[in-house]
């Protein structure tokens, strides 16, 4: 019976395994045998609708400057020749029929105005009526072929949903008429034949099968290169491909019969996506109708990952690993291989900006980093906006570049500004992680108790993490493992989330994590030895989670021009004292005598984010200081240090956030958050909040340190309270210079904005951000 219960049990894991799996990751694991009693689905067959007599055959194709492979510019093959489609009267009915007639299962949404890039040639449509429901785009109503007023500037898109139609049938009708027929199938996996790779996560080698009518079929490798192995390795997350062990593949072929699709591919190589591959050859026939593949055998890739997946003996893959300089980076993104593109130049990172950008561009950034081809070229800051200099605009790459500083590109970068930071969204193989965990009890899919799936005794158990020290660093690796977005919140306490009672049990303790891991199980913890006095259950730890965050970001040159020092009588710092924002020395200063020197200085705060930056605690829990008569909304908001050359704090400042507003905003942005009135509390998206340097603890007390060199530092939300998408530039640090009387600021700039080396040079020492002495 026991035996009976794991099965039943390591059952469900596998249901929930591949039911949480994305479509495209889904294929990677549709090898695995199904167990006895539960059947392989039958393929899905595909009805297409039925084009009326009168209406002619076309071929539709997306084409142009994509930034997703499921959308482009309209392209019609009518009359032997390629055309496009005027957006005069064009509708989501119109884009809905487009879509279908070409495998997907809806359109998005539909860009007029050549948003693709202006076409050649005919264009065959204008003034396009549809009702949404027609077999094929030729059957909606329009002036006829070819009569039109248009110019190409005047071109139609559309953007069509990634999911494909279930069962889809390629229309063949046409091909022997067309030269560049795009390849439309409903989807493609690496099916791992040998042992070895059966085993292993991610997959990296095996047969390259695509689903056609609802059936997965092998393609024969008798016109196969390794163009077409790089485009299927991008789209699986992988970098780039390899050669592999022809022999072990032709002994396994020649033992069973293939299933073959009818058609060889045709890549150039720099695509991220086989649907903008060309089709090539057309496969013999044989008695049966089958496609053959005569003396050849299934086409077979090897994908090399990137080294952030790349298996080892003892885990699988590497959990860390140390990364020369790069010369590109992702910030601001959830998850793995997203974020806003950042180069590196002269020693000062920048941002890139949009103009022209498109998958091809943003596939050599992700190949760059240790990721496949690009899955989406991202515009308009909407990764969020980066600070300093924009070094590339208008970035033009073949595809086949090493990095993305190989591309042409134009270093003027007139006309663009951070709010057309370019991001991108890479492919990432398939390793599993969000299978591990679980979100269990919440009102919905983006909250709940942590569970995580652990080895017991030889059994995968569901448990409960313990929640001492849970913080917002280990729910950001939560909510990313699980691909739900940022962390909003970390919970300590969960009773009002009602998990699964079977997984009560703590499973995993003592979580520690620096928050970069991909998968909680990386972190720091305390194996299986687990230590929690509170126990689980209504002490579990939880999250929810968000797909957007705050960014906040201090103004560095804004600091360096407002520093000053100022001798201040003791009598008008009581309410300062009070507030604990003086040196400890002060509470032994003389009242009417005395004075306190002070470094005073303003601090202009953005959020560069996606979403507003509200206090951790709601109203209810504000504290009221009736000295300075304002409600306190974070206990702790802002570290202000001055540290000598080896990183030893000398004196320093902290501002609890009395008063989180809007003082200004971008032009087009309208304020939302003041403090009067017991008003609302919280910067917003592309606003500022200003500490003048002549309000009560904007400064840092020094009337104890002596003449010299210092570095000053500044750090917001140090402890983490609200989460950000980036905390690294959370930090501002300056050299400063004091001569007893007079002090200079120079060189003041954010945290990670330069390289590693310019970083060091300035710093001298590690451990500058944790306001204590390092100890490495």
């Amino acid at each position: 019976m026991g035996r009976f219960l794991g099965f039943i049990h390591n059952h469900c894991f596998i249901t929930l395994f591949l039911t949480s799996l994305s479509p495209l990751s889904l294929a990677q694991y549709e090898h695995w045998p199904y167990l006895p009693g539960y059947p392989e689905p039958p393929p899905q067959v595909y009805q297409p609708p039925q084009r009326p007599a009168n209406v002619p055959k076309i071929q539709l194709r997306l084409a142009g400057q994509k930034r997703k492979h499921n959308e482009g510019r309209v392209e019609v093959f009518y009359s032997g020749e390629w055309g496009t489609v005027c957006d005069d009267d064009f509708s989501i009915h119109a884009a809905h029929v487009v879509c279908r007639e070409l495998g997907y299962v809806e359109a998005v949404s539909w860009l007029p105005s050549s948003k693709y890039g202006k076409g050649e040639g005919k264009i065959w449509m204008d003034n396009v009526h549809c009702n949404g429901k027609e077999p094929t785009l030729a059957a909606c109503t329009s002036n006829g072929w070819g009569v039109t007023d248009c110019k190409h500037t005047e071109d139609v898109g559309v953007v069509c949903s990634e999911k494909r139609i279930p069962g889809f049938k390629f229309d063949n009708s046409l091909l022997n008429q067309i030269e560049n027929m795009n390849i439309q199938v409903e989807d493609i996996r690496i099916r791992p034949i040998l042992a070895t790779y059966r085993k292993r996560v991610p997959v990296t080698e095996g047969y390259v099968e695509v689903k056609d009518e609802g059936a997965w079929k092998q393609i024969c490798d008798k016109h196969w290169t390794m163009k077409n192995s790089r485009v299927v390795c991008g789209m699986f997350g992988f970098p780039s491909e390899r050669k592999y062990n022809t022999n072990v593949y032709k002994m396994f072929a020649s033992r069973r019969k293939q299933h073959y699709w009818a058609y060889s591919m045709d890549c150039s190589g720099n695509e991220a996506h086989i649907s903008g591959c060309k089709l090539g050859n057309h496969l013999n026939v044989d008695a049966e109708k089958n496609a053959t593949c005569d003396n050849g055998m299934p086409a077979v890739v090897s994908c090399v990952p990137g080294r952030a997946f790349a298996p080892s003996s003892h885990s699988g893959f590497r959990k860390a690993f140390r990364q020369e300089q790069p010369l590109v980076r992702l910030k601001g993104g959830a998850n793995t291989g997203e974020g806003r593109v950042e180069v590196l130049k002269n020693g000062e990172w920048g941002t890139v900006c949009d103009d022209n950008w498109n998958l091809v561009s943003a596939s050599v950034v992700c190949r760059e980093l240790g990721f496949g081809s690009a899955k989406e070229a991202i515009t308009g800051a909407r990764l969020g906006q980066g600070m300093g200099p924009i070094h590339l605009n208008e970035i033009d790459c073949t595809g086949f570049e090493k990095s993305v500083t190989d591309c042409k590109f134009n270093m003027e970068s007139q006309g663009c500004n951070h709010e057309e930071d370019a991001a991108v969204r890479c492919n990432i193989p398939a390793m599993g992680f969000q299978n591990q965990l679980r979100l269990s009890g919440g009102r919905n899919p983006y909250e709940g108790r942590v569970e995580v799936l652990a080895e017991r005794n030889g059994t995968l158990r569901w448990g409960t993490v313990c929640s001492e020290n849970w913080s917002t660093v280990e729910a950001m690796v939560v909510c990313r493992q699980l691909g739900l977005g940022f962390a909003s919140h970390a919970f300590q306490e969960t009773w009002y989330w009602h998990g699964d009672i079977s997984a009560d049990n703590v499973v995993m303790s003592g979580v520690k994590c620096s928050g970069t891991e991909m998968s909680l199980a990386h972190c720091r913890h305390d194996g299986a030895h687990v230590s929690c006095p509170r126990g689980g259950g209504r002490f579990g730890a939880g999250v929810s989670c968000s797909e957007t965050a705050p960014d906040l970001v201090l103004n560095a040159e804004l600091v360096e021009q407002t520093a000053y020092l100022e001798d201040r009588p003791m009598f008008m710092l009581q309410c300062a004292l009070e507030e604990n924002c003086l040196a400890s020395s002060a509470a032994n200063t003389s009242i009417t005598s005395g004075y306190r020197r002070l470094l005073r200085f303003s601090s202009q705060i953005h959020n560069n984010g996606q979403s507003d930056f509200r206090p951790k605690n709601g109203r209810h829990a504000w504290v009221w200081h009736d000295c300075h008569r304002h409600y306190h909304s974070m206990e702790v908001f802002t570290h202000y240090d001055l540290l000598n050359l080896n990183g030893t704090k000398v004196a320093e400042g902290h501002k609890a956030s009395f008063c989180l507003e809007d003082t200004e905003c971008e032009a087009d942005v309208q304020k939302q958050y003041e403090c009067a009135n017991f008003g609302e509390q919280g910067i917003t998206v592309g606003c500022w909040d200003v500490y003048r340097h002549d309000i009560d603890c904007q400064w840092i007390d020094i009337t104890d340190v002596p003449p010299g060199d210092y570095l000053f530092q500044v750090v917001i939300n140090p402890n983490y309270e609200v989460a950000e998408s980036d905390y690294s530039n959370n930090v501002m640090k300056c050299r400063s210079r004091y001569d007893g009387q007079r002090i200079w600021m120079y060189n003041c700039h954010i945290g990670g904005s330069f390289s590693e080396e310019s970083e060091q040079k300035f710093d001298h020492f590690s451990g500058l951000t944790n306001n204590r002495v390092s100890t490495r």
